[in-house]
């Protein structure tokens, strides 16, 4: 029986199409169509799952997340920026509290200037060094390193002299011959004595090689193989062969200096000319403890300690040992003349290790350390010394680039996780906290152990997350304040802008009390100008304008806020609304600076009439200026308010600005300014006045330039004389002032008409002579006028 399923639309069943055999095209069964639409709302639920995951996570923690991993990986590479910044770190460490100098017996015997302007140039005959090694034997030295190398033979030799000899008898010449060379006697001596020769490396391969059966350093290696790790020279400049033999310990002395030239690590060993050789240090303490064998130390990491005497000594994975430096000891010298002229006790040199270098600037053997700006490279080598005798010793345990890791890491990660639960003022209170105890525990581990842990990277690298994490809350915010910016830019100073900006509650009535200096300038005889352009008024409003401008831009150059414009007037103050110390002798500068603009703008003015032919405009100001309390703050309505600044200061400081024409001074200081700026400034005293509205008379001074001006000779003489002028005013002597008067006339003061000045006490004088004052008179002038 055939199925009586039934069809619809002419769709074709399984059924149907088994029986039939055919294989029918068609759309896709039910079941299959339903299966696709549950895997795509999988999907989106999937996806909706991650976005909601990744908002509840935050965006700015995914970027935290993206910036600390290659952070991480950038320490792991640790590009050189980065090793330098290390160093510098461990340079103040040190620089805060450099090696207490122990007692230990050392002594360096210095080539200095003075040993070379008495014996002579360097190198010296080996005659006069072997010397210099007989008297430290024979004082009991306990062993001697050469910080020199003695790399060609000695010209003064017998032999070489009679080399150059001309015409001379043929016996003579045989008999030098014969002698011992120099270096044959220098031979000797080192063959009776616990001594190291020094050695250098170099940096490119040499001709020849080592001596034949040169005795090898005896050298136990513990662990793997060292050389891969050690510094490597390619070849070694030596000494003689003769004294290379003869020498019972040959080492390097070079100091491998870092990228900046300081010297901070010494390597222990090197491997030159394919062997291991020691430094210069090192085999003096071999030699001075009995000449047993060293004994290198390794592990996975590379070198991690030599023995030396029975003493281990850690060192980093190149077998550097980092140096720990103690202030410079001129009491380890002594002079290599003293020393050949027998000036140098015994007792001075017995049982200590002595090294001889040189601190004289032309040898070239002046390094820089972490301590020390200049250095001889021989107490470089004395200081090694110390550290190891002392046991005074720094280390970079192989550890710490791991434990640097995870403190990166885990701060990295505790921001991650608190920057946005606790916001950005707490969590950098809890990053400071935990920067503070980082920075401890480095100081701590420094101090007590020895150790070199860098917590530097680590905070810059937390402190680079959490300028991430803090990015988006930045962008909000920053978008509230331009909405801020955009509404009172118009109207208000930027500088008012940007405060505002960042506290929007101070948009209320109100201010505060503070002290402030307050600037008056106005144009002299403006009404006039303004007759001679009343028919071109356009033109008056450009002058006025290329004159306010500069003035503007001086007192804005130096911190002041300017109040408002009042026609030809411009009104500032300075403390206000951002705090300034100095702001007296900030405004005194920009008033000094708008008189320099003002006659800049006049030789401008000049020059295009000459050119046009036109009017010559020349412009005047006078300037007030006084400082005492002020209330500052929005004042207005609730309509329109303005920043602003009122008070008895201010009134004072517009009466100032006044009394300029009358006493032909361009700037007028009340006296707190005056004060305030005391010798930074040339200004003198010019009246005790009263000015209109006040009851209290006021001493005034007129600014005449700034430290320069105060220093000149003939302006303070001048000004010495008119303060002569008025205390003889003051005191009611007429003949005296009026002798001063006649002294005084022909002289100049900058900023300041010293003849209406003058001509100004001469009246007063005459009229005081027509008609005294009464006997109680204080000498104070009442003006009569604002």
């Amino acid at each position: 029986m055939k199925s009586a399923a039934p069809r619809m639309g002419g769709h074709r069943g399984r059924e149907e199409t088994a029986v039939s055999g055919e294989a029918l095209p068609g759309p896709v069964p039910a079941k299959r169509r339903d299966d696709a639409r549950w895997a795509r709302l999988r999907r989106l639920l999937v996806r909706r799952r991650l976005v909601r995951m990744a908002r509840r996570f935050g965006f700015s923690r995914v970027l935290g997340l993206c910036l600390l991993l290659p952070l991480l990986a950038l320490r792991v590479w640790d590009p050189i920026p980065l090793e330098i910044l290390r160093l510098k770190i461990f340079d103040l460490y040190q620089v805060a509290m450099p090696r207490e100098a122990s007692p230990q017996p050392l002594v360096i015997v210095d080539i200095d200037e003075e040993s070379l302007a008495e014996v002579g140039q360097w190198p010296w005959p080996r005659t006069d060094v072997a010397r210099m090694i007989d008297s430290l034997r024979a004082a009991g030295a306990a062993a001697v390193g050469f910080d020199v190398v003695f790399a060609e033979p000695d010209r003064t030799s017998p032999g070489r002299y009679a080399d150059f000899l001309g015409d001379v008898d043929p016996a003579v010449i045989e008999a030098l011959r014969a002698l011992p060379s120099n270096d044959e006697v220098f031979a000797d001596t080192l063959r009776q004595t616990r001594l190291v020769l020094g050695q250098s490396g170099y940096h490119r391969k040499l001709e020849g090689g080592p001596p034949p059966d040169l005795p090898k350093i005896p050298l136990a290696i513990i662990g793997n193989d060292p050389t891969p790790y050690l510094f490597h020279f390619p070849a070694l400049v030596r000494n003689t062969p003769v004294l290379e033999q003869a020498a019972p310990g040959r080492a390097i002395f070079n100091l491998v200096p870092g990228r900046d030239g300081l010297v901070r690590r010494i390597p222990a060993f090197v491997v030159a000319e394919g062997q291991i050789v020691p430094s210069l240090a090192l085999e003096m303490l071999r030699l001075a403890t009995g000449g047993n064998a060293f004994a290198i130390k390794t592990d996975e990491a590379g070198v991690s300690a030599f023995v030396v005497g029975g003493v281990e000594v850690p060192t980093d994975r190149h077998g550097r040992i980092w140096m720990y430096y103690a202030e410079s000891r001129r009491d380890l010298y002594v002079s290599a003349r003293d020393l050949l002229k027998g000036r140098v006790p015994p007792e001075r040199l017995a049982g200590r290790l002595v090294l001889i270098g040189t601190s004289a600037a032309g040898l070239f053997d002046i390094k820089a350390t972490p301590v020390h700006d200049r250095i001889p490279g021989v107490e470089i080598h004395a200081q090694m010394l110390e550290m190891i005798l002392s046991g005074q010793l720094l280390l970079r345990p192989h550890y710490a680039l791991g434990a640097e890791l995870f403190v990166l890491a885990a701060v990295g990660l505790l921001m991650i996780a608190l920057v946005p639960v606790f916001g950005a003022a707490l969590t950098m209170l809890l990053g400071a906290l935990a920067a503070a105890a980082l920075l401890l525990a480095s100081w701590v581990l420094f101090t007590s152990e020895g150790l070199l842990i860098d917590v530097a990277y680590p905070l810059v690298g937390s402190a680079a997350v959490y300028t991430v994490l803090v990015f988006t809350n930045y962008l909000r915010e920053e978008g509230r304040r331009q909405r801020v910016r955009s509404a009172f830019r118009q109207y208000l100073s930027p500088t008012l802008v940007d405060q505002l900006a960042n506290d929007p509650g101070r948009l209320v009535l109100g201010g505060e009390t503070r002290e402030m200096t307050v600037l008056f300038s106005d144009v002299r005889g403006f009404t006039a100008i303004s007759e001679r352009l009343q028919d071109r008024p356009q033109e008056l409003t450009r002058l006025m304008n290329r004159l306010l401008t500069p003035l503007t831009a001086e007192i804005m150059g130096r911190d002041g806020t300017i109040d408002k414009y009042m026609g030809d007037a411009v009104m500032a103050f300075w403390n206000a609304p951002l705090s300034d110390e100095d702001h007296a002798m900030n405004a005194c500068d920009a008033a000094l600076a708008m008189l320099q603009a003002v006659d800049r703008l006049n030789e401008r003015l000049r020059r295009e009439a000459e050119e046009g032919s036109g009017e010559t405009m020349q412009l005047k100001v006078g300037i007030g200026i006084n400082t005492g309390l002020c209330v500052v703050g929005n004042m207005g309505s609730e309509q329109r308010f303005d920043y602003s600044v009122l008070g008895d200061a201010v009134n004072l400081a517009s009466r100032l600005e006044g009394q300029c024409k009358t006493y032909g001074a361009d700037i007028i200081l009340g006296e707190t300014t005056a004060s305030a700026i005391g010798p930074r400034a040339a200004y003198m005293e010019l009246d005790l006045i009263r000015v209109k509205g006040k009851t209290e008379p006021q001493r005034i001074f007129a600014l005449l330039g700034g430290e320069p001006a105060a220093e000149g000779s003939e302006i303070q003489k001048t000004v010495n004389g008119i303060w002569d002028l008025l205390t003889a005013y003051r005191f009611q002597d007429w003949e005296a002032a009026t002798r001063q008067i006649g002294a005084l006339e022909g002289h100049t003061l900058p900023h300041f008409d010293l003849a209406g000045f003058l001509a100004l006490y001469r009246g007063r004088i005459e009229a005081f002579r027509r008609h005294p004052p009464p006997r109680n008179w204080d000498g104070v002038y009442t003006a009569e006028t604002k």
